[in-house]
């Protein structure tokens, strides 16, 4: 085999090594996503080589001849173990599970004083975001809850007071219409002010 050719061969293997990574799995959940009574499943795997350790979301629908068909994969939909690299700065968001209730696909995240979850459902040949929702302190005495239904566009904020401090209870109520539907190929947690 001529050197050039070696060369080339070496290189672009080591190239589709760089992209498959993925290959510690982190977690598996079987459900019913597309209403059509098989059930499909959704895994989370990670990328252990590179030096952000970023996540794979994979889904998968069942087929009545018991194989699956991959619909959906991203590595947008839930933010790097590291997203500064190992030695960075740390943001505080953390990978928690996701989970399949009654057809929704919940990818739930840890905070250092909270956490935060973002719904999905298989709607108009997609999965659209239909649902965020967060529980968090700023700590500085106070408490928040936000939950937002963007099928509907009502989100809510609620803020109270923990502790010796008596800051006044507050509730906000506004509607905020997103049309389309954010997508979960596309999707990133925290690009807007809303989810």
């Amino acid at each position: 085999m001529p050197k050039s050719l070696f060369l080339f061969v070496f290189l672009f293997s080591a190239m589709l090594a760089a992209q498959n990574n993925f290959s510690k799995e982190i977690t598996k959940v079987k459900g019913d996503l597309n209403k059509d009574g098989l059930p499909d499943y959704v895994q989370v795997l990670q990328d252990t080589v590179s030096e952000t350790a970023p996540y794979k979301l994979e889904i998968y629908f069942a087929e009545i001849n018991g194989n699956f068909k991959k619909v959906i994969s991203t590595v947008k939909a839930i933010d790097a173990q590291y997203p500064e690299g190992k030695n960075g700065y740390y943001n505080g968001n953390s990978f928690y599970e996701i989970t399949i209730t009654k057809g929704i696909l919940s990818i739930h995240n840890e905070l250092i004083r909270g956490n935060f979850e973002h719904k999905f459902r298989y709607q108009n040949g997609n999965f659209e975001l239909i649902g965020f929702s967060e529980v968090y302190s700023d700590g500085q005495g106070t408490m928040g809850n936000i939950d937002f239904n963007l099928s509907t566009g009502i989100r809510i904020k609620t803020t109270e007071p923990y502790g010796e401090d008596d800051f006044p209870k507050t509730n906000t109520k506004r509607k905020i219409v997103i049309r389309p539907l954010p997508k979960l190929q596309d999707f990133a947690p925290f690009k807007t002010e809303y989810y």
